[in-house]
């Protein structure tokens, strides 16, 4: 009882944005940014720069999109890293979307909030990226980057005009 509550919670603030500011009802001027970081990673060679998720995280993954199967994404952006890139694999194909590139050293540019203004977007980063992306939104420094055992930190980012308000939640 107490899983099947808190799966209808999470299912609620999950959409909360989108009641309100939903395909329906977005105007040019209200953006929703869901950021997370990558699932589990592959930590068997230090020396990897570049791992795979591993079948954790591949599972994590496919729950993410599950999470995100009623919010209608306009568009995916990933960093170029294998372990971001499969993160958004699930979402991107069961949304018919292609994943996008962006760059972690340039978060937020006034050309990415130009290409995103008035859409819902699935951001995913990095530990330090994703809590990055949304100070930069924000426009001051109120998340620390993410513990390095936390795959599971949502920050949906609700851009109107002048306004933004951020909700954080832990899917695990």
């Amino acid at each position: 009882m107490k899983r099947a509550l808190f799966f209808i919670l999470l299912i609620a603030a999950v959409l909360a944005p989108q009641q309100f500011y939903g395909q329906e009802t977005t105007s040019d001027q209200t953006t929703v940014y869901y950021c997370i970081r990558h699932a589990e990673k592959d930590r068997s060679n230090a020396d990897n720069k570049n791992p795979n998720l591993t079948e954790a995280g591949k599972q994590r993954a496919a729950k993410w999109a599950k999470v995100f199967e009623n919010v209608a994404f306009d568009a995916i952006y990933s960093t170029d890293y294998n372990r971001t890139q499969q993160t958004a694999l699930p979402t991107s194909l069961m949304q018919e979307l292609e994943i996008q590139s962006y760059d972690p050293r340039n978060l937020y540019s006034a050309d990415f909030a130009a290409a995103t203004q008035g859409k819902t977007v699935l951001v995913v980063g990095h530990s330090n990226t994703t809590p990055m992306f949304v100070n930069a939104v924000l426009e001051k420094e109120t998340y620390p980057w993410i513990a390095d055992d936390n795959n599971g930190m949502l920050f949906i980012v609700t851009k109107s005009g002048e306004k933004v308000t951020v909700q954080v939640l832990q899917i695990d």
